[in-house]
């Protein structure tokens, strides 16, 4: 007669079959990616006590898992903010470099504008360390007019003949009485002549600067010596001239 095994609602599972249990719920975790390291997980270590189902341990280390699983995603999270957060700093730091350099080079071109705007304006005399030797009305036969019409600047030959301020030549050659001269237009409105010269650097038509050399001081034309013969003229013809003393010093040349 062959024994058999009591069955029923009642029969306790055995212990192979709870353990195999347990251990195929663990392996259904790890393959849907919920568990992914749980090579040697202490829960299979021990037995539990007779009233678990065999669930519990799985339960608490899915759980565990999970826990692990937030605190990498918060880690990342975190790692990444911060990662923008220097990005945007560095970007922030960039643009304001950027723009501390464009100002300054602005401002450094506007000082060079102003520079040069000044330096346009800029009044000189015309020849350097030298001195008036005929002053302007100047009264005897020299003159055709019966007058001095300009102020003489002591000069030997081959003296710089430099331009007193910014202006453009209108006349540069033979002039009769007055020799070699040049005459520019100023600025502002006004002319200036340099006579006498025994050579002329310059063209009509061409712009000149003030300090510029135009020429070379000379004996041409009427004249009893070397010298620099300057006018100061309201316009390009002769007998508008005026004081060029006062011409100079009120462009602030100091003679």
């Amino acid at each position: 007669m062959a024994f058999t095994r009591p069955a029923g609602k009642h029969r306790r599972t055995g212990r192979a079959q709870r353990t195999t249990a347990r251990a195929a719920g663990v392996a259904a975790l790890t393959t849907t990616g919920v568990v992914g390291t749980l090579a040697a997980a202490p829960a299979l270590a021990a037995e539990p006590v007779a009233q678990q189902t065999g669930l519990t341990p799985v339960v608490s280390m899915g759980s565990a898992v999970a826990e692990r699983v937030d605190a990498q995603a918060d880690a990342q999270q975190q790692a990444a903010e911060l990662a923008e957060a220097k990005r945007a700093a560095q970007e922030a730091a960039r643009e304001q470099a950027a723009a501390a350099a464009r100002k300054a080079r602005e401002a450094k071109e506007r000082a060079a504008r102003e520079a040069e705007r000044k330096r346009l304006n800029t009044y000189v005399t015309p020849i350097s360390g030298s001195y008036v030797s005929t002053a302007y009305r100047s009264g005897g036969a020299l003159w055709s007019s019966g007058s001095h019409t300009g102020i003489d600047f002591h000069a030997a030959s081959g003296t710089a003949v430099r331009a007193v301020g910014s202006g453009t030549v209108v006349e540069a050659g033979w002039a009769g009485a007055y020799g070699n001269q040049v005459l520019i237009r100023m600025v502002d409105g006004t002319y200036t002549q340099y006579g006498h010269l025994s050579s002329i650097a310059v063209s009509v038509g061409q712009t000149v600067t003030p300090g510029q050399q135009i020429a070379l001081s000379g004996a041409t034309g009427n004249v009893t010596g070397p010298h620099l013969h300057f006018e100061a003229r309201t316009s390009a013809d002769y007998g508008t001239d005026i004081d060029p003393l006062a011409y100079l010093r009120a462009h602030g040349v100091n003679v």
